[in-house]
């Protein structure tokens, strides 16, 4: 159904992008010259591209409302909360006055490394 209804909606989509190129900006609709009554006139061009755009504008709203509902019908709220993890303990507190990490020497009368950058080169 929620492929479907993608489906329909693509084309309804082209058809309004089609629909509203071929208008002209003044309201001329297709520009076609002749007879001014009659369906193929320039008159009843643009009645016939603007009656199509507003039909199509509105299958277009509609169609995506029906594809919002069926999103959230398909998916539903539990699926998001149920995939946490809630396994996992949570990180101890920082103590900045608790023992020392592996950067620097612990308090126990360790003498610091002569040279902490391994990459540079040993002092003479």
């Amino acid at each position: 159904m929620f492929l479907f209804l993608t489906v329909v909606q693509a084309i309804v989509a082209a058809a309004l992008v089609g629909v509203i190129l071929m208008q002209r900006s003044e309201g001329g609709g297709l520009g076609v010259g002749g007879s001014p009554s009659g369906m193929l006139s320039a008159r009843g061009a643009a009645d016939f591209l603007t009656r199509s755009t507003k039909w199509l504008a509105i299958l277009f709203v509609v169609l995506s409302i029906g594809l919002a509902a069926v999103a959230v019908e398909t998916t539903g709220g539990d699926a998001i909360e149920s995939t946490l993890d809630r396994t996992v303990a949570p990180a101890a507190p920082a103590d900045p006055l608790g023992p020392a990490t592996t950067d620097q020497p612990a308090a126990t009368g360790q003498e610091a490394p002569a040279n902490p950058d391994p990459l540079a080169t040993p002092a003479e």
